[in-house]
């Protein structure tokens, strides 16, 4: 998307994409204990250096995160201290349960955290961010929010590198939209989201981080955060657009492999049983997860509830549900935004529930060299 995107949300065809890909073979998997893993991740952390990366700040997608039902946020409207901790205790129990299937483990990070650096030269630290999870457009905006608070009371100018699975993409491309928007376009953002930080009852404002973004936006309207900012998704399901003055650097990874008939960069619909239980097609998930497939927050939540419907007026005018069956038969891969890497694993093993119909790929330590190299390759040459 060109600078001023304005929230626009991302059209849907089967044409040739309007940005540039190419197809991978992704090579061989190193474990995270062997020697090699250890030497290459280490020339990464060189690059990322030479290029002024000081932090690589890791993201997971949908239904892995630690508020799959709105429930710890009602929670916090009366006491955030609680939220804070009920919220770290769910995600703790999703980790122990999920392992690295489709979610960021504590290893991973730790791994990733080591392979970069090494004594005698400046650390590159590895965080994880924690957002709620949830696949609705609140639940994504919220991430949104709190991950800009985040960078925002982060010191220093050094650049970062946003690392995100599934839909903490659209997270990201939400945040590139509020980082570069008009005043008067990022307030249309926060007053239909309103409802849901700010009481219609006694006017109070009860969930304070989005009124402390919104004020710290108002006061600094020229925010020079996109510049610092380096993107990269792993199967991200078409969805917001992104606005170019909100990131510096934008890269998608995606599982996928061609299928007969149909053009290089179009995944086939719907997918044969192989292609979901065995992943033989690639990455199901990034394909399905597009408009009209959100889950409705519930409605004894009335406030979030409200806030997702006035959201969705605002981030996906004219992507009717009615219209879901026509938008999965393109089969589109390819995002406007940025520059997309169609990989193809190999042959994945486990069932379904161990690969997600593909989905699950990225968050495995084994392919965390070949990620981090394909990185480093399109943005740090």
């Amino acid at each position: 998307m060109p600078h001023d995107n304005h929230f626009r949300h991302q059209e849907y065809d089967d044409g040739p994409p309007g940005s540039t890909y190419e197809l991978l073979a992704a090579g061989e998997p190193l474990e995270p204990d062997s020697e090699e893993f250890q030497s290459r991740l280490g020339v990464v952390g060189d690059r990322l250096r030479q290029a002024g990366v000081d932090l690589v700040l890791v993201v997971h997608g949908t239904f892995v995160g630690q508020d799959m039902g709105s429930v710890w946020m009602e929670l916090g409207r009366w006491s955030p201290s609680l939220r804070e901790v009920v919220s770290r205790r769910s995600k703790a129990w999703v980790d122990a349960l999920l392992g690295e299937r489709g979610n960021y483990s504590r290893r991973y990070i730790e791994w990733f955290e080591q392979g970069l650096n090494r004594e005698g030269v400046a650390h590159i630290a590895v965080e994880s961010f924690d957002w709620s999870g949830e696949n609705h457009h609140f639940g994504r905006a919220d991430g949104a929010v709190r991950l800009i608070d985040h960078l925002q009371q982060r010191k220093g100018d050094q650049r970062i590198l946003l690392w995100g699975h599934s839909h903490a993409g659209n997270v990201f491309a939400l945040a590139t939209n509020l980082v570069a928007a008009p005043a008067e376009v990022r307030d249309a953002f926060f007053q239909a989201a309103q409802v849901a930080f700010r009481s219609p009852v006694h006017r109070g404002i009860d969930v304070p981080v989005w009124q402390e973004v919104w004020d710290r936006f108002s006061r600094e309207p020229d925010s020079v955060l996109g510049d610092r900012l380096d993107i990269v998704t792993f199967g991200t399901p078409i969805r917001y657009g992104w606005d170019a003055g909100g990131y510096r650097k934008l890269l998608h990874l995606i599982h996928h492999r061609p299928v007969p008939e149909r053009e290089e960069y179009l995944a086939g619909f719907p997918p044969s049983r192989p292609g979901l239980m065995e992943a033989s097609e690639g990455d199901v998930i990034q394909q399905i997860g597009i408009a009209g497939t959100n889950v409705v927050p519930n409605i004894l939540f009335w406030r979030t509830w409200s806030a997702d419907r006035r959201l969705n007026r605002l981030l996906q005018p004219g992507q009717s549900l009615r219209r879901l069956k026509r938008r999965l038969e393109l089969g589109m891969r390819v995002p406007e935004e940025g520059h997309t890497v169609l990989a193809d694993y190999g042959a994945i093993s486990g069932s379904i529930a161990e690969h997600h119909a593909g989905h699950a790929i990225y968050t495995l330590p084994r392919w965390l060299v070949f990620h981090a190299e394909k990185v480093v390759d399109c943005f740090y040459t």
